[in-house]
């Protein structure tokens, strides 16, 4: 999970990450934690939709001001309704100026930044329609009561859910890049662990925080360093062929799946350090990038992500034997 969310840091054109698993495993808090690893970014000050001077047209540029602000992180409620994900008239400027003004959303406080869901798998089928559309086209369209707003909404939207409760739209499920797949813990030593750390911040948030302070700055600087490396990072073609086997072993539809493998690979690349995809790093992200692609089949014993190590696995004897 830690894994495929550090991955979209680097390289938010994955398409995100759906963290499906067990109740109280941590899904809602890894994912909030995001913002305090991650590095800031630059914006137009005070701009509601986190533009940078680049992305702002001069004649709607009044200020050349800039700050630094944390990188978004924003929670889309279940009981949201559509006005309040992308936006409404602003009813006090309207009363109090007898103008029309825009109130932005979510999804423009997400621009730039992550769109978080908790329990996506039983969001409302509307919202998830307006979602497909923004996702795939990175610009939110608003028109309400005669105001025509178009604004950037291009996000990394991560879901996370009990998959007990329901499944997901087929529709949605395939505009994640990336699937973690999270089950409750069974080593005794790591519970213990995991027990004491919460004691330890419960009793006292700050000096624990303070604790980790080193980790979560090295962590933030090998992310800086990947995202700059990402550029120059190569794909022999090779692993591209082997990445296509792969996918057409497992009878996945379209070319989503060669696409996220080709992306994730690269950005694990760059944040090992290196610049030249290895079969190795396609491995590493193989379960995560196919593993909610594959056709269901109700008979089928195997889980998926064990499937596509299996094609893997088996590709790579092939090769051995030749």
């Amino acid at each position: 999970m830690k894994l495929c969310l550090l991955l979209n840091v680097i390289d938010p054109r994955i398409g995100g990450v759906l963290v499906m698993g067990h109740r109280g495993t941590g899904k809602s808090t890894t994912v909030r934690a995001l913002a305090d690893v991650l590095p800031m970014i630059e914006r137009v000050a005070g701009d509601p939709y986190n533009r940078s001077l680049s992305e702002i047209p001069k004649q709607e540029l009044h200020t050349k001001k800039t700050e630094l602000i944390p990188v978004p992180v924003v929670d889309l409620p279940l009981g949201a309704t559509e006005d309040r994900v992308c936006g409404t008239i602003d009813i006090e400027k309207a009363l109090t100026s007898g103008k029309k003004a825009f109130e932005p959303g979510l999804l423009a406080q997400a621009n730039r930044g992550f769109l978080y869901i908790d329990e996506v798998n039983l969001l409302d089928d509307h919202l998830v329609d307006v979602l497909l559309d923004v996702a795939a086209s990175g610009v939110n369209v608003v028109e309400r009561e005669g105001i025509s707003i178009r604004h950037p909404a291009r996000f990394v939207l991560v879901g996370s859910g009990n998959p007990e409760e329901g499944e997901l739209r087929p529709q949605l499920l395939d505009r994640f890049g990336l699937h973690a797949r999270i089950t409750t813990i069974n080593k005794v030593q790591d519970r213990v662990e995991i027990v004491k750390r919460r004691r330890e911040f419960d009793f006292n948030p700050d000096a624990f925080l303070e604790q980790w302070k080193p980790q979560q700055e090295a962590l933030r600087e090998k992310i800086v360093r990947a995202q700059s490396l990402l550029p120059s990072v190569t794909m022999p073609d090779e692993v591209l062929m082997k990445v296509a086997t792969l996918c057409m072993r497992l009878g996945i539809d379209g070319h989503r799946g060669e696409l996220t493998i080709t992306r994730a690979a690269s950005a694990y690349t760059a944040f090992e350090g290196r610049a030249e995809v290895t079969l190795s790093d396609v491995r590493a992200i193989a379960a995560p990038a196919l593993r909610h692609r594959l056709r269901r089949d109700p008979l089928e014993t195997i889980d998926a992500g064990e499937k596509v190590e299996r094609e893997l696995q088996a590709i790579l004897k092939v090769e051995e034997t030749v």
